[in-house]
């Protein structure tokens, strides 16, 4: 199987369980091709949660889920050096903490205090976690999938801008159709029904073998050779110069945007444009690559001004019109 079926595969065995969310599995997805974090954002039971399982579950990976609560501390995710003591001798132990996985769900990360996004800053920027004097290497394959409520505000502390920005795309999570509702309660029952009730003439069917992980790794190398013309070069960084200028382009744009995207922008519209063309089986990237995922990208690292913010206008909105008005070079 090629490293490409291998990843349709597991694209496919997402969106069985995880029903009427295809744009999110597609993104989920990019993410690990892309070799970034994600932050998802979206309100209570709309499978957040189950699509980050769901991907960790069809993939040789170590996965561990962190619920973040405002009493958490730094060693409760990165872990800490332990005395032990044998034989009359005593010496310090690092145990790992739960970030010593492959895919680490962050779920309700923004319930965390400053000390707490501090350490995990590091282990998503450096992958290693600094204890005492000693530094400790992160897997090859790490990813943060961190989860946030929009609406609920009581006990959380808002993400700093500078780890805001390590997130590789900000996903958001929208309700599912009524057909795809539909679907969604008569798996849960099936699954609810296999569990409490198993027909003992039906023999269960043998789960799919977990992918493994050389074929992500394969899929990023190809990937990386995946051709890029010098036009759609100028056209993402043309993007992500505008949020810096949009007076620019439009003086109504000009005031919506207070602070624009910094150069991970570029880098990640680069690596998502690069994992979207190669998921739809393209050996070049095209303006529509870029277009398709330059939300995601820039939704997160774009500041609203209040004129903005009073006029109801969210960051798709903006982006949205500063995508009408940047045309590809």
């Amino acid at each position: 199987m090629s490293p490409r079926d291998s990843i349709l595969a597991l694209q496919t065995a997402m969106n069985a369980e995880v029903l009427g969310q295809p744009v999110v599995v597609e993104r989920m997805l990019i993410g690990l091709l892309a070799d970034g974090h994600l932050l998802i954002e979206g309100l209570p039971g709309l499978a957040k949660t189950r699509a980050v399982k769901a991907m960790a579950s069809h993939l040789k990976a170590d996965f561990s889920r962190v619920q973040f609560t405002p009493d958490l501390l730094p060693s409760d995710v990165t872990g800490t050096d332990i005395y032990y003591s044998e034989g009359g001798k005593g010496a310090f132990r690092f145990q790992p903490g739960p970030v010593f996985c492959n895919i680490l769900l962050a779920d309700e990360i923004n319930r965390a205090p400053a000390k707490v996004q501090a350490a995990l800053l590091e282990a998503m920027e450096e992958r290693q976690v600094t204890v005492g004097q000693t530094t400790h290497k992160l897997p090859d394959l790490f990813i943060v999938m961190a989860t946030q409520n929009p609406i609920e505000q009581e006990g959380t502390y808002p993400l700093p801008e500078a780890q805001t920005d390590r997130f590789l795309m900000k996903v958001l999570v929208d309700y599912p159709a009524p057909a795809d509702e539909l679907n969604v309660l008569r798996l849960l029952r099936t699954e609810e029904q296999a569990k409490l009730a198993p027909r003992q003439d039906d023999p269960p069917t043998p789960p799919a073998a977990p992918i493994a992980l050389d074929a992500v790794f394969a899929a990023r190398r190809e990937i990386a050779t995946l051709h890029v013309a010098e036009a759609i070069e100028t056209y993402v960084i043309d993007l992500v110069t505008a949020t810096r200028h949009p007076d620019r382009y439009s003086k109504d744009l000009a005031a919506q945007i207070d602070l624009g995207a910094s150069p991970r922008a570029g880098l990640a519209l680069d690596r998502c444009a690069r994992a979207h063309a190669w998921l739809k089986g393209a050996d070049f990237v095209s303006p529509g690559d870029v277009q398709a995922i330059a939300p995601d990208v820039l939704r997160h690292r774009v500041a609203l001004s209040y004129e903005a913010s009073g006029q109801g206008r969210d960051a798709d909105a903006v982006l949205a019109d500063l995508l009408k008005l940047v045309a590809p070079a």
